[in-house]
């Protein structure tokens, strides 16, 4: 069957397990593991044949032993730095020693594969916007490699070593060899890996219930990988190989195996064979068209968005955390009084409650539109949005073209936007401040323009064509930060700011 068919069979949110050939993919300086020890070792000492005698001293009947090679390297690259402190690693040096200064032991041979990871340089693909799409229905990531870009493009929380233990599932990024952000935890030595196994029974007991009740899709693999193989062995140890359990998973699984230039869309069975297991039949398309697969991703319906599981899990989390949250369960919400957390269970015909309103759908905004959430879009008719608020309907009404309150919206945001103006002209007028020295930078730091209006002539500015959409988009995300680090939260001008800002990046981009 092809994709589209495949992908749309899935009864639940799938979980994404991602390798180094989906870095390697799009971004520029992305490394293989042989690649990024051939780097280490070259940089070290000028000289490939360094690399190649390591090498093939870490060789047996199955292949090159990476991990080997590693552990031999960051020995000679840490004694090499050691004897020479103020050199070519000088920035490594003193970046260990910094840490020494905390009690932190890292090896420096991991600080500079942190360092050298550390840039991301997108290679210029659509693909990473389609991609982002795919972000409204997957449950969580999982990933060996140790750069942030699925962090970056997907906003999941990134969870290294033992925070893996106390996750929710839900908009979660699970990093199980280890992040760049935290090298110390990067795992890639023989005795990483050792350390690792002996730990991974509790992380394999977290993971075993995603891959069990949830669709798993491969993403940088090859069918060769011994990632996909534990992953298989791990499963089928727990689960009987002909049970029903086992029948669901395989039909979930899927490997997307690269091969350059194909445009195939078709998901075929494939044996693989399982050390200590038998011969396993998973589902798998060999292709190069990775967008018709997100489009697939993206589109697929499910009754629940995950954005609105993650919510659900945040509140849950509230609950088990005790204290002095009063937590109501009812069938009815006419029976209740006034709580701190209600969790409602029962028939939707008694129950009437949107996850989503207009101020988080405000909030969310950028996410909605990167990932064309039509789910969340679809609550709009139900919600109330009165006339005197702000609400970016522009954008959202061309990801869902039949939402009812449309036009009146649409009216009621350009009114809003034109007032501003008109009342901004006649502001700078009264001042005499020239409309020519209106950027972004001049508006902020004049002190003549007071904090109370300065997003006022930041609109004026951005219709006018004075200010860039990307400045303020940049402009909108440090006042984001600025009300999320609020202790009381209730500096609701602010809140009216940031909502004013949005919407008129809404329309600058979207009302043409």
């Amino acid at each position: 069957m092809n994709i589209e068919e495949f992908i749309k069979k899935f009864k639940n949110h799938p979980v994404l397990f991602v390798g180094a050939g989906l870095s390697f993919r799009y971004l520029s300086g992305a490394y293989k593991w042989d690649d990024l020890l051939k780097k280490i070792a070259f940089e070290a000492t000028d000289s490939d044949e360094y690399y190649y005698d390591l090498k093939s001293k870490c060789h047996d009947e199955n292949g090159y032993r990476y991990d080997k090679i590693a552990s031999n390297l960051e020995q000679d690259f840490n004694e090499l730095l050691i004897k020479n402190r103020n050199g070519k690693f000088k920035h490594i040096n003193d970046l260990f020693y910094q840490n020494m200064e905390k009690n932190i032991n890292v090896s420096r041979f991991k600080l500079y594969i942190a360092y050298l990871l550390k840039k991301l340089k997108y290679k210029d693909t659509e693909e990473i916007s389609e991609f982002k799409k795919t972000r409204k229905n997957i449950s969580s990531v999982i990933t060996t490699n140790y750069d942030t870009m699925i962090e970056e493009i997907f906003s999941f929380n990134p969870l290294i070593g033992n925070d893996i233990l106390l996750s929710n599932p839900y908009g979660s990024l699970y990093k199980i060899h280890g992040c760049i952000t935290d090298p110390q935890n990067i795992i890639i030595t023989e005795d990483d890996y050792k350390n690792f196994g002996v730990k991974y029974d509790l992380i394999r007991a977290q993971l075993l219930s995603l891959f069990i009740h949830n669709p798993i899709i491969f993403l940088g693999y090859s069918l060769s990988d011994k990632n996909i193989k534990q992953i298989l062995k791990t499963i089928f140890t727990y689960v009987d190989n002909n049970s029903e359990a086992a029948e669901k998973i395989r039909s979930n699984f899927l490997l997307v195996e690269y091969e350059e230039g194909s445009s195939n869309k078709e998901v075929v069975e494939h044996d693989i064979d399982v050390e200590g297991i038998s011969t396993i039949r998973i589902n798998k398309i060999k292709t190069d068209d990775y967008i018709s697969i997100y489009k697939a991703l993206s589109t697929l319906e499910l009754p629940v968005s995950a954005m609105d599981i993650r919510k659900v899990q945040r509140v849950v989390k509230e609950i088990y955390s005790g204290g002095k949250i009063k937590v109501s369960i009812t069938e009815d919400l006419d029976e209740l009084e006034n709580g701190d957390k209600v969790l409602a269970i029962g028939s939707k015909y008694n129950i009437q409650y949107v996850y989503q309103n207009a101020g988080e759908m405000i909030k969310k905004y950028f996410e909605i539109i990167e990932e064309e959430n039509v789910q969340i879009l679809e609550l709009i008719d139900k919600i109330n949005i009165q006339a005197q608020q702000y609400f970016p309907i522009y954008g959202f009404s061309l990801i869902k073209d039949n939402i009812t309150k449309t036009e009146k919206l649409k009216k009621q945001q350009h009114d809003k936007i034109e007032y501003i103006i008109k009342e901004s002209e006649d502001y700078l007028e009264k001042k005499n401040l020239s409309t020519d020295d209106l950027s972004l930078d001049f508006i902020i730091r004049n002190n003549s323009i007071p904090k109370t209006r300065k997003n006022k002539i930041i609109v004026y500015a951005v219709i006018k064509n004075k200010v860039k959409l990307e400045e303020l988009k940049t402009h909108i995300g440090t006042l984001s930060k600025k009300i999320d680090q609020e202790i009381d939260n209730k500096n609701s001008s602010l809140r009216t700011e940031y909502k004013m800002l949005i919407c008129t990046y809404d329309y600058k981009k979207y009302s043409v």
